[in-house]
């Protein structure tokens, strides 16, 4: 419908009278009635003004901004003297008006009176209303205020730019628990392309992590966003295998600002990878408490008046949150020193961890009947190399598994192990072996580094037990 008003005579929303197709065709009552609904409902104010600039439209929302009702607007020659001051009219009716000679929209901002006297800055953006003949009947302009439009367009920044340049991972996530935007950070944690990522199972490009996300997503639907971030441990599927991730991520539900009620449309995620700091705060703490454990067994042993009982007090504080079993071996025929031939090495059990039950080390090996180690036992490179081993079954069946932790003489459930060298007053006394099962990962070179603090300790307690008398001990 043209804003242009053949017939003279104008109203609030255009012709009320019967057009040529009928009272209920596109120019009659019906259509009429259908203009006013879809101005009525715009959330921006609109007016229109005819060529001769007499305005011939105007809405509610136009009305809730300035005052003025559509029967005060409509008909009125221009906003001069009503809706704008008498000196600026000119100029705003001038820049208005102009868009009937002007190609696509044009935007101005510009102060308007309300009924009441207040003055508002509106942004308006206007453009010509062409009639049946294709010539310009006159101008329809749309405003708000431009606190308004300036909040609108600050949201749509930030979402530009949290979807192109934010340091963190961004993912909305729609009903049904799938990726339906994704920002570059995103994409590249997650080991993919933005679009290839869209409407994908989580469980495709993640091996673990997946549920402790999709119930967070769930929680967020139902109840709303969590008052604090959390941190998941994810597993990242690359090229390369999988990579442990920690995501420290933020959750906000997303509901629809058309409906009546909330909506929920899905769920904002909002993510960084902070594994390098987790792993840094892991290593800090297992350090202290390492040490708190040497300091310990430091202080009980000390307490000991067998220096025997003192070396496996030493080795039941080191087992602590570190293995699941550990043995003492010593050299047989006493210690080795660095000068002289090693030649065929036996070890004799000194003392070992339970292997059924947890409980505290006890002594073995009364008889001295050496132990049954076979030639390139991890336990006799140790020796030989005066220095640390590890040994690891690797990627098994479970009974190939226990089959290698038997031949080597070691519970059935171990499958990785480090040798810690027995040294005191340059001499090789024997060895300390941890064990692990397979609910624990391989030792580490971290792990190395205490597994022989605590090797040294022990070996100054046997050391001291082989120098005492018989006699003198308890």
């Amino acid at each position: 419908m043209s804003a242009s008003r053949r017939s003279g005579t104008t109203d609030e929303l255009g012709p009320d009278e019967p057009g040529p197709d009928g009272p209920d065709g596109p120019e009659g009552s019906g259509g009429s009635d259908l203009l006013a609904a879809l101005l009525d409902g715009m959330d921006a104010a609109l007016c229109a003004f005819d060529a001769d600039g007499v305005v011939t439209h105007w809405n509610r929302e136009a009305e809730r901004i300035l005052g003025w009702s559509a029967e005060e607007a409509v008909g009125r020659q221009g906003f001069a003297g009503w809706a704008v001051r008498s000196a600026d009219a000119e100029e705003v009716e001038g820049r208005l008006m102009s868009a009937m000679d002007a190609p696509g929209r044009q935007v101005h901002e510009f102060a308007l009176l309300t009924k009441d006297g207040g003055r508002v800055l509106v942004r308006t953006q206007s453009a010509a209303v062409r009639g049946p003949d294709g010539k310009p009947a006159g101008v329809y302009c749309a405003f708000s205020e431009v606190h308004a439009q300036i909040d609108l367009e600050r949201s749509i920044a930030l979402s530009e730019a949290l979807f192109e340049d934010a340091s963190w991972g961004v993912v909305l996530v729609d009903a049904d628990l799938r990726p339906a935007v994704v920002n570059a950070h995103a994409a590249r944690a997650l080991g993919t392309g933005r679009t290839s990522v869209l409407g994908r199972p989580l469980g495709e490009l993640l091996a673990q992590g997946v549920e402790e996300l999709e119930s967070a997503f769930t929680h967020v639907l139902a109840e709303g966003a969590p008052p604090a971030p959390a941190e998941i441990w994810v597993s990242v599927r690359t090229p390369e295998g999988d990579k442990r991730r920690c995501w420290r991520s933020g959750f906000l539900r997303l509901a629809s600002p058309l409906a009546e009620e909330p909506v929920p449309l899905g769920v904002g995620w909002l993510f960084q990878d902070v594994t390098e700091a987790k792993q840094g705060e892991q290593e800090a703490a297992l350090l202290r408490f390492r040490s708190n454990q040497l300091h310990r067994a430091v202080r009980a042993a000390a307490e000991c008046e067998d220096p025997a009982e003192a070396a496996t007090v030493h080795l039941d504080f080191a087992l602590a949150g570190f293995a699941d079993h550990a043995l003492i071996d010593r050299v047989a025929g006493g210690a080795l020193s660095d000068t002289e031939p090693a030649g065929q090495v036996r070890l004799v059990r000194v003392a070992a961890t339970p292997s059924g039950a947890p409980g505290p080390s006890l002594p073995a090996g009364a008889a001295g009947l050496p132990v049954r180690y076979a030639e390139g036992h991890p336990a006799l490179q140790c020796v030989e190399r005066i220095g640390t081993v590890r040994a690891s079954v690797g990627s098994v069946a479970a009974e190939q598994a226990r089959a290698w932790a038997v031949s080597r003489q070691w519970p059935a459930d171990a499958v990785h192990a480090l040798c810690a060298v027995l040294r005191s007053r340059a001499r090789t006394l024997g060895v300390v072996t941890f064990l692990r099962g397979s609910g624990r990962s391989a030792f580490e070179r971290s792990d190395t580094a205490y597994a022989e603090d605590v090797a040294v300790r022990i070996a100054t307690a046997l050391d001291l037990a082989g120098l005492l008398p018989p006699d003198d001990r308890p």
